[in-house]
């Protein structure tokens, strides 16, 4: 297994949004199996003191969802996308337990709003109704919600703002992932600089499908915040937009979770005058939308790259399709297939297993033909590609160079399909002896 904590680098304070304060703490969810070290931070906070803060979020679609996903998309319309604050804790997913478990995540809401109330200017109104939830961890089984309501408690002493708040909140989010991850950006925004400070969580049972609240449109949790100001509607259209190049076109596993949110707050702070929506304002909102996007692209590759087990970071690119979708539907497919993530463990180069995966992609506007696809593996040292096929024709392949290819620890695998100009990537992984050791022994 290669090492991963490179992953995680400390970043200066001043990268951080201005206006939210955060931190993350031990209240007793997890086991603290290592007694020499100090107990694993299990529930997490951030708030936002602006009191002109949007909120959205995309949910998971999977039809037994999670209690705090219920409960957050009821949030979101109580306050028409002006929730200000964010409680999530690990170790406990509080998903299919039934009512109990919906009481319980209402109770975290109703506990948090009060440090809210505490923290934050409740110039714009009332304070009720004003924290969205995340919990991960084991399915099926109730929060132990003294610990954590008595933990919400502690966390008011503790909220801060800058990279020491921000790990201990970003390491709450941890379950089998082998390291925080944290990621912080600025850009300027019509002469504002603009920051943006991410967290996600997720190494196993990933496969995300998420969309906004409301009727159909390891499990994945992220926050974003940034200090831009923009509408509820326009934030929610933006996040949408994102996470479907991001969250939604990754997979380690191949299984969508009960509780896969994404969560983004913008709270106005960095000074500019007037919120960003993109029908009174289209150009600035694209230019939000597209640093989202971005941002939102470099913590989905951070799940990915802490697959469980993981040994290889596989971009899988799929070109010349005649809609995003049918390119967006291949890359998915191929990224899922387990014939694949086995070879590419194995360091074998059966390239017939990717066009396998792509011959069987189903729904497709415009259907595949063979004689167009062409195919190669791409290493990330930048030396040269290696043609598989070119237009539907097999290239002989030299087998040493496809080897030390694929025993890099970054390639892509990129398929040409020659039917039209639209283009999409997702990003997967291999499947390794260690991710069938992680997961057959989850809960103990």
């Amino acid at each position: 297994m290669p090492p991963k904590d490179h992953h995680f680098q400390p970043i200066a304070d001043e990268n951080f949004p201005q206006g939210f304060i955060a931190t993350g703490l031990y209240s007793g969810i997890k086991k603290h199996k290592d007694k020499s070290k100090p107990p694993p931070n299990d529930l997490g906070v951030v708030i936002s003191t602006s009191p002109r803060t949007s909120s959205a979020a995309c949910f998971t679609l999977n039809a037994f969802k999670a209690a705090p996903v219920v409960v957050s998309g009821e949030v979101l319309a109580i306050t028409q996308g002006r929730a200000r604050a964010l409680v999530v804790n690990s170790g406990c997913a509080n998903a299919v337990t039934g009512t109990q478990g919906m009481q319980d995540a209402w109770d975290m809401v109703r506990t948090t709003d009060c440090l809210v109330a505490t923290h934050g200017d409740g110039a714009a109104g009332s304070v009720e109704n004003q924290t969205l939830v995340m919990s991960t961890g084991v399915i099926g089984q109730l929060l132990p919600t003294e610990k954590i309501l008595q933990g919400i408690g502690k966390a008011s002493s503790a909220l801060a703002g800058g990279f020491k708040a921000w790990e201990a909140l970003a390491r709450a989010f941890m379950t089998t992932d082998t390291f925080p991850k944290l990621r912080a950006r600025s850009f300027d925004l019509n002469g504002t600089t603009v920051r943006f400070a991410g967290i996600d969580k997720g190494a196993g049972m990933i496969h995300p499908k998420m969309g906004p609240p409301g009727p159909p449109h390891a499990t994945l949790l992220g926050l974003i915040a940034t200090d831009a100001a923009v509408s509820p509607r326009s934030l929610q259209s933006a996040l949408t937009w994102a996470v479907d190049r991001s969250f939604n076109s990754i997979s380690v596993d191949g299984d969508m979770s009960t509780n896969d949110t994404i969560i983004a707050f913008a709270n106005g702070a960095s000074g500019m005058e007037t919120e960003i929506d993109e029908e009174t304002n289209p150009e600035a909102y694209k230019t939000f939308r597209d640093e989202l996007t971005s941002f939102a692209v470099d913590l989905a590759k951070l799940v990915v790259l802490d697959g469980e087990g993981a040994t290889k970071f596989v971009t899988v690119s799929v070109e010349g399709a005649t809609s995003y979708t049918d390119a967006h539907k291949i890359a998915s497919t191929v990224s899922t297939s387990t014939l694949l993530k086995c070879a590419l463990y194995g360091e074998d180069a059966n390239w017939g297993r990717i066009l396998c995966a792509v011959g069987y992609t189903s729904s497709l506007s415009t259907p595949i033909d063979p004689t167009k696809i062409s195919l190669s593996f791409i290493p990330a040292d930048g030396s040269e590609h290696l043609k598989l096929l070119t237009k539907g024709e097999p290239e002989i392949v030299d087998e040493v160079r496809a080897k030390q290819i694929l025993e890099q620890e970054e390639l892509e695998i990129r398929i040409e399909l020659g039917l039209g100009k639209e283009n999409a990537q997702y990003y997967t992984c291999d499947l390794s002896h260690e991710y069938v050791t992680i997961n057959g022994d989850y809960r103990s």
